[in-house]
């Protein structure tokens, strides 16, 4: 069947069928369909939907455009988690050496940057050595070594999925629940776990900007996952302003590792070690939330969550000394402030304001070849709720190129809103999605 057919009827708002979802990702994996027109079907596909059907079909096509692995033979549960994309989020770098460290096996892919969001892949990849390329027989290796890998895409795992990820980032396609879904769950499902915790985020940050759309996505996420035999849970966390004091790979990085020791921002800190918990308590390592949180607190407190990271970098080829020594990660050679313009109370941080902030700073991607600048990024010295005072510091920006400092400034100071009176706090974690027993 030809392309063109296949995008009028997707342009028109008819359904497609499961041939013809199957011909798209055939012909993405296979590159007998040319970019082009790829990137036309996922524009007709998110200015037109998909049903639930559709959804699952494109699901399916894209785990059995590749391998599936069976992870079988190692022993004790694996559970993976997964979010959706926020700013300053770099909870899975926290979390996944927490998770391992109390027994749960974390065999996690993950991807790169995608629009005005971070990536896991990139952050980690700013620890010198760190490798997230490993072949299959090397994430086994390294999950039987200790109990977690952090790595991308390999060339046999949902291949299409990687392709269409990279088009996403640079078609305007990203905020499309069907895509989405499809994305996520093709390579969490062929990566061969019994367990996903999924943290959707919802705000100006976030791709799912209204709560109705991110709860869409997560009932979505959670249907397809428990249909396949994934035990499935998602959390609806707010991403209005970023999450943590930093954003930018090595910045990330550092402040993750504060965090393994006690001495991260309490917003992150909290999250990172209630995602953990659901992961003990799908894979069955604890009877409830409450038990699973007092086994994760612990790992925190004893420095095993920090030490099981050192373990991580190691095994993935990276210096592990980093996790005591912040000099060994890129730093940028200039840094300047943003300045508060009257005194008051910090009312908003436009977290996306932030991310795009960064993206031009060279920490994240405008195509697809665009090279990441480990090293830039910024730091809030002064967040939500937090008093400010004319000319104090609002945010400290680590940046290389002089040229991009007029935008990046004008985005940040635009991102912060000062107002007489602080505003009333509000809870990270807005919602929660159990699937149903399997």
């Amino acid at each position: 069947m030809r392309a063109v057919d296949i995008i009028r009827k997707k342009r028109d708002g008819l359904s497609l069928t499961r041939e013809e979802i199957e011909a798209f990702v055939q012909g993405v994996t296979q590159r007998s369909w040319p970019e082009y027109q790829a990137a036309s079907l996922l524009m007709a596909i998110y200015l037109r939907g998909m049903s639930a059907e559709e959804t699952g079909h494109l699901t399916g096509a894209m785990v059995r455009s590749g391998a599936t692995l069976d992870l079988g033979d190692l022993p004790g549960p694996k559970v993976d988690k997964h979010s959706t994309g926020g700013v300053g989020d770099k909870t899975s770098l926290i979390l996944a050496p927490l998770a391992a460290a109390c027994g749960v096996i974390v065999p996690m892919m993950s991807g790169r940057g995608l629009g005005h969001t971070g990536g896991t892949l990139d952050k980690l990849e700013a620890i010198p050595g760190f490798r997230v390329n490993l072949s299959v027989d090397e994430f086994r290796q390294a999950l039987r070594c200790c109990g977690c890998a952090m790595i991308g895409q390999t060339a046999q795992v949902a291949p299409a999925d990687k392709i269409l990820y990279a088009l996403r980032d640079v078609t305007g396609t990203v905020e499309s629940i069907p895509l989405i879904t499809a994305s996520i769950m093709s390579k969490k499902i062929a990566e061969g776990i019994g367990g996903l915790v999924l943290d959707v985020k919802c705000g100006h940050g976030a791709f799912m900007k209204s709560r109705a759309d991110a709860r869409a996505l997560a009932q979505a996420l959670v249907a397809t996952g428990q249909n396949n035999g994934v035990k499935s849970s998602a959390l609806l966390t707010a991403m209005d302003a970023p999450l943590g004091r930093t954003v930018g790979n090595a910045l990330e990085v550092q402040e993750c590792l504060d965090t393994l020791r006690g001495r991260g921002p309490k917003d992150l800190e909290s999250l990172s070690l209630t995602l953990a918990a659901w992961m003990l308590v799908l894979g069955g390592v604890a009877e409830s939330l409450d038990a699973a949180d007092e086994k994760v607190q612990a790992a925190l407190a004893s420095g095993r969550g920090l030490e099981k990271l050192r373990e991580i970098i190691a095994e993935q080829g990276g210096d592990p000394h980093v996790a005591d020594d912040p000099g060994k990660l890129p730093a940028s050679p200039h840094q300047t402030f943003v300045r508060a313009k009257r005194s008051g109370y910090v009312t908003a941080v436009q977290a996306e304001s932030v991310g795009r902030a960064c993206i031009l700073l060279g920490a994240g991607r405008n195509r697809v070849e665009d090279a990441v600048d480990h090293a830039v990024g910024v730091v809030i010295h002064t967040g939500l709720g937090e008093a400010a005072r004319e000319g104090g510091i609002l945010a400290e920006v680590h940046y290389r190129d002089q040229a991009t400092l007029g935008p990046v400034l004008e985005l940040l100071t635009s991102a912060w809103t000062i107002g007489d009176a602080p505003p009333e706090k509000s809870s990270l974690i807005l919602e929660t999605y159990r699937g149903a027993p399997a």
